[in-house]
């Protein structure tokens, strides 16, 4: 286990490092475009739970607007999201930032997506089986369904990558990832945009 660990982490570093390198034009240009029409900051740092639910903070570029209503209360996703920030999303250029959290260690470049914090406790046990790994800038949550599934589903792939990851699977995921990318396959959930929220399973709410 640990000399299998210690190759994916070994792979990842190298893979992003190269990637990181190649993509550092565009990432230049994509932080410029983000910065003119959206305004700073152009990245999105978000705290997100690791491995074991560490927490670190998730790295992208922003595709949102900061716009709020007389309360001074966030406007909902789909008035936020931008034509630029939908364009951002739907070719993936707003996860390039992410491979810098794969260099130190906290993203893997594949394995289950890191959440929100505040979904921890709401996991049942099964599920939460998906910290037992290093979370990952795609999946095979990401590779069958991506957001088009429902959150029982994208768990359920979660778990089962975990109980059965090995490298070969990784490079299937990898070469899918790309394909649905490049197809824009699975980007929204109906009518929202991203994932809706996770409110936690009927039977954890109960009583």
């Amino acid at each position: 286990m640990g000399e299998r660990n210690m190759l994916k982490r070994s792979f990842d570093f190298i893979i992003a490092f190269l990637l990181l390198s190649a993509a550092l034009p565009v990432m230049g240009v994509v932080y410029a475009l983000v910065r003119f029409k959206l305004g700073a900051p152009a990245l999105f740092k978000q705290q997100r739970p690791g491995l074991h639910g560490k927490p670190f903070y998730l790295l992208k570029f922003r595709t949102m607007t900061d716009e709020r209503d007389g309360e001074g209360k966030l406007l909902s996703d789909h008035l936020r999201l931008t034509p630029f920030g939908q364009l951002l999303r739907k070719t993936s250029l707003d996860e390039l930032p992410q491979l810098i959290n794969v260099l130190k260690g906290e993203l893997s470049l594949v394995g289950p997506r890191p959440l929100l914090m505040e979904y921890l406790p709401l996991y049942t046990e099964e599920q939460a089986k998906r910290h037992l790994v290093r979370p990952g800038i795609t999946g095979w949550a990401q590779v069958n369904g991506r957001n088009a599934v429902t959150w029982e589903e994208r768990f359920e792939r979660d778990v089962w990558y975990v109980e059965n990851r090995t490298m070969l699977l990784d490079f299937k995921i990898l070469f899918l990832t790309v394909k649905k990318v490049i197809t824009s396959d699975g980007v929204s959930n109906g009518a929202h945009m991203t994932m809706p929220l996770f409110e936690g399973n009927a039977r954890n709410q109960e009583g």
